[in-house]
């Protein structure tokens, strides 16, 4: 029985990256092995095994055939017949099918270690169309290392499989899965611009897709393409985000803030009145479809709604002001509202020429939520005589305090 370390902690190392967890292949081992070993079986497609001192994972090699479309469509066949080199022709990518044994010698029959220092993604063997998750993972790749290009015969094997059907057999959990973590990574725009490039966008993401090539007022958006506009925006939320845990809701707003504008009329063009409204259709079906996760739902819900408003803070009246803040559950959620500001402020940067510049506007955001807590709605529900027209009174409290804050910088005409 032989063991290797295989896959992305072979890769992170020889790129000087943090290793943050190992796999392990086993060779030449039956699971009866593994098992008097106190290894714990999991997983019910291959054998995979949980080493009972340090809870990694530890799996057969093996080989597999491709039975039907998707990404459940695969036999797998491992026994101690079956060689390391066998094992690594069915993984995705040449820098992702390098083997290290316990002594530190590297096994590396396609080339990996060569691909890593070209910074180039090269799919393995033709078997690669036979998954079309490889297709995501390709493009999550391209966002994480955003200095590597994609093989040109890679990027040809993708369209074909995009042309022959096999993206439509996506499972949604899985898209979503892979989505994520793409828009975890600090170049989240390349996953989708890589997918835009073979084909795949459309299908799985068709209201984004539908963004590229839609004219904006290029005194508003010096780059016009609201799907390029969308890319920096997404980047922009992924620079400013880049130490929070939970960054990934704020992306997922900041890549469908504008969607709307993918079904805009032409007539209208470059206008887009009633995008926010338009947006908002859109992203209930799309997150249903996708199994979107309803942290991610809602935020991008409020910034897709709000998006226009909150840069506009400038003209609205104190009364508004509040009104748009309780309606966002500002008050309640807090923290979700400083996201929806974060998710604004990416947009009023996203643009040619503003990556930038500063957003005063959730400075003015922030002072008004400040106000608006500083209300004391127990002592009013206690004063008020008329059960009915406490909240009244609550909101007239909250829009005199905005008021207050603002005194001096709130123009004669909106006050």
């Amino acid at each position: 029985m032989e063991i290797y370390t295989v896959g992305g902690a072979v890769r992170d190392e020889l790129l000087g990256l943090p290793v943050h967890e190992r796999d392990y292949v086993v060779v030449g081992a039956t699971p009866e092995d593994l098992l008097k070993l106190g290894y714990r079986p999991v997983g019910k497609d291959f054998p995979v095994f949980i080493n009972p001192r340090t809870q990694e994972e530890y799996a057969l090699a093996r080989t597999e055939r491709k039975t039907a479309p998707g990404y459940h469509g695969f036999i797998f066949h491992a026994d101690p017949s079956v060689t390391l080199e066998e094992d690594l022709a069915r993984r995705d990518l040449t820098i992702n099918a390098i083997a290290k044994d316990e002594h530190g010698n590297l096994t590396d029959p396609w080339h990996g270690r060569a691909d890593i220092q070209a910074r180039v993604l090269r799919h393995v063997s033709p078997a690669f169309a036979e998954d079309p998750v490889r297709i995501l993972r390709v493009a999550r790749f391209a966002a994480r290392f955003a200095d590597f290009s994609i093989a040109p015969e890679t990027l040809v094997l993708m369209r074909r499989m995009v042309e022959n059907g096999e993206v439509d057999h996506l499972v949604s959990e899985r898209v979503w899965q892979e989505l994520a973590k793409g828009l975890n990574e600090d170049a989240p725009s390349r996953m989708f611009l890589c997918l835009r490039e073979c084909g795949a966008l459309a299908r799985i993401l068709p209201e984004v897709d539908a963004l590229f090539g839609v004219p904006q007022r290029s005194d508003f958006h010096p780059e016009v393409d609201a799907g390029v506009h969308t890319m920096m925006v997404l980047d922009i939320a992924a620079s400013i985000s880049k130490s929070q845990p939970n960054r990934l809701a704020l992306r997922f707003a900041a890549l469908t803030h504008d969607i709307g504008k993918g079904v805009t009329p032409s007539h209208v063009l470059p206008r887009h009145t009633g995008h926010e409204e338009q947006g908002m259709a859109l992203l209930g079906p799309l997150c249903e479809r996708l199994r979107v996760p309803s942290e991610c739902r809602d935020l991008a819900l409020l910034v897709a709604g709000f998006h226009d408003g909150i840069h506009r803070i400038d003209e609205l009246r104190p009364e508004t002001v509040v009104k748009m803040i309780e309606r966002c559950d500002g008050l309640r959620r807090p923290e979700r509202f400083i996201h929806i500001l974060q998710a604004c402020e990416a947009d009023y940067r996203g643009r040619k020429g503003s990556t930038e510049r500063s957003y005063p506007q959730a400075d003015r955001w922030r002072a008004a939520l400040v106000a608006m807590q500083s209300v004391d709605a127990g002592a009013i529900a206690k004063s008020c005589a008329t059960p009915e027209k406490i909240p009244i009174r609550i909101h007239e409290a909250r829009v005199a305090a905005v008021k207050q804050k603002f005194a001096g910088s709130i123009p004669p005409a909106l006050e």
